[in-house]
């Protein structure tokens, strides 16, 4: 039975996975109210981390709840993504748009980055 959790495992958690990402990012998503950075890792599993800063989205209960829509993205559509570590930074806008809209976004973002995943393979 497919694990639909959401585990320390599969997150971004140090500084240094973080800076890792940022340094040696090979995926690029770019959307307007998000960017999508992305590189393999040797996991077998994809990992998720967040950039959403006090700057694009003033309100922290906007922010929570872009991160909580994004997270619940990703657990759902983590078995079909490739093994990579990914970093979703949100630019100015994000905390303006209907959750619906940010899950169809995310839908999107997703399956553009298999498909460049498969193409750098």
């Amino acid at each position: 039975m497919t694990e639909f959790r959401f585990p320390r495992r599969l997150r971004l958690l140090t500084g240094r996975d973080f800076q890792f990402v940022f340094d040696n990012a090979q995926l690029k998503v770019p959307d307007q109210p998000l960017l999508i950075l992305a590189r393999p890792n040797n996991l077998g599993q994809p990992r998720l981390g967040f950039v959403i800063s006090k700057k694009n989205v003033r309100q922290a209960v906007k922010r929570n709840r872009v991160r909580r829509i994004i997270r619940e993205s990703f657990r759902l559509n983590q078995h079909s993504l490739p093994a990579v570590d990914i970093i979703v930074l949100a630019r100015k806008g994000i905390g303006e748009i209907e959750n619906e809209a940010i899950h169809k976004l995310m839908k999107k973002n997703w399956s553009r980055l298999k498909n460049k995943s498969k193409k750098l393979k």
